[in-house]
């Protein structure tokens, strides 16, 4: 079985690509820096011959609304065309748990015209929701700071380890297309504050974290359950901690 990962130098991509070569599977790695790029086309054709399945896992240089949103519309464009062309029989893509429910923010926007043009594109699919990742809850951290204070969203959080969500792409990858939406988080739902203070704390960082109902996670107003499991179905939970998480990290 032949499986290119889109976006396989990034953080995700990486995992994902040695997580299917160690079981067996001929995994190919796709990105600019190998000579393949879903925006302008360039390399896809050559890199889907013979491809069974596409893991999209891609994401767009800037976050700026309307570039954002250019790159995920392109991108899956060409992506989809070139997988009709080539006869892949899946098409994996990841996305991001309650971004249907975040109109605040583009790059959230833009993730759900990228699942609608799957969904419309004809080749069987399956989109793979998932949580904040354990790695960026440090970068949530710096984007709170708020004198000398920490002010979160009052909302839940479930975020889950990278590792957890390269291994549920690989499951999804070998298994047949769904043609629906399942989503990923880890095992621990607690408010947004509590994971933020701990992950401050192995630092040293003894600052006080609020939770403020008027607090915006990139620019979006939450609910409580906005950026956790059950927007379309029961979820798969990874194994990892978040405190495990931190004591190897």
């Amino acid at each position: 079985m032949k499986i290119v990962v889109i976006g396989g130098s990034g953080l995700i991509g990486r995992q994902l690509t040695a997580d299917l070569s160690r079981q067996g599977v001929d995994a190919v790695a796709a990105s600019p820096s190998t000579g393949v790029n879903a925006l302008t086309g360039e390399g896809l054709a050559e890199v889907l011959v013979g491809a069974d399945v596409v893991v999209d896992v891609s994401n767009s240089p800037s976050f700026e609304d309307a570039a954002v949103l250019d790159f995920f519309e392109r991108s899956g464009r060409n992506l989809l065309a070139a997988e009709r062309e080539a006869g892949v029989r899946h098409h994996v893509a990841l996305s991001i748990v309650g971004t249907d429910c975040l109109e605040g923010n583009g790059y959230f926007r833009a993730k759900v015209a990228q699942e609608r043009l799957i969904k419309d594109s004809g080749v069987p699919f399956t989109i793979v929701r998932a949580t904040q990742f354990f790695e960026f809850v440090a970068t949530l951290a710096e984007a709170s700071v708020d004198g000398d204070r920490l002010v979160v969203p009052d909302a839940d959080f479930q975020p889950i380890a990278a590792a957890d969500v390269a291994a549920a792409l690989a499951d999804v990858a070998l298994a047949p297309p769904r043609n629906a939406t399942i989503e990923i988080a880890g095992p621990d739902r607690l408010p947004f504050r509590d994971f933020v203070a701990r992950r401050i704390a192995t630092d040293g960082d003894l600052r006080e974290v609020q939770a403020d109902r008027a607090a915006r996670y990139f620019g979006a107003a939450l609910e409580k359950g906005s950026l956790v499991p059950g927007h379309v179905r029961a979820a798969r939970l990874g194994p990892t901690r978040f405190e495990s998480w931190l004591a190897a990290a």
